[in-house]
């Protein structure tokens, strides 16, 4: 099976000049762990996800800097890069070793330098668990 016929093609992403506060409330509302971060032309430049947040939260000591990390940080600055990406004609067995080998939750799609979908741990234990894959 494909990357393509697993992967969901609702990505939710967030602008590389976005804060940090507009990047969690996207993910909370989205009930997701984690955002593909974008430039303008929408290619993927990076990952923000809430492991990211929290270990720059745990360096700042008091509230302001937390305040400060979170209004007036922006995404840029806190996004791990370069954003694990996998191609959409890739089979899934080799994404899912991809995700292992890079210990990473979600791979995002692409088809050249376009963003096209997204494949997670969880899409793939759901293949697995209905027998689709």
């Amino acid at each position: 099976m494909k990357v393509a016929e697993l992967m969901r093609t609702h990505v939710h992403t967030i602008a590389i000049d976005a804060t940090v506060a507009e990047a969690v409330q996207a993910m909370a509302d989205a009930h997701i762990s984690g955002l593909a971060v974008v430039d303008h032309a929408g290619r993927v430049l990076g990952v923000l996800t809430t492991t990211d947040v929290l270990q720059a939260q745990a360096e700042h000591d008091d509230r302001r800097a937390r305040t400060a990390l979170f209004d007036r940080t922006a995404v840029r600055d806190l996004m791990s890069t370069p954003p694990h990406t996998v191609d959409a004609e890739v089979e899934v067995r080799e994404a899912a070793k991809q995700m292992l080998e890079r210990e990473v939750h979600r791979l995002f799609v692409v088809r050249g330098d376009q963003l096209v979908g997204v494949l997670s741990q969880t899409d793939i234990a759901r293949a697995v668990g209905r027998g689709s894959l």
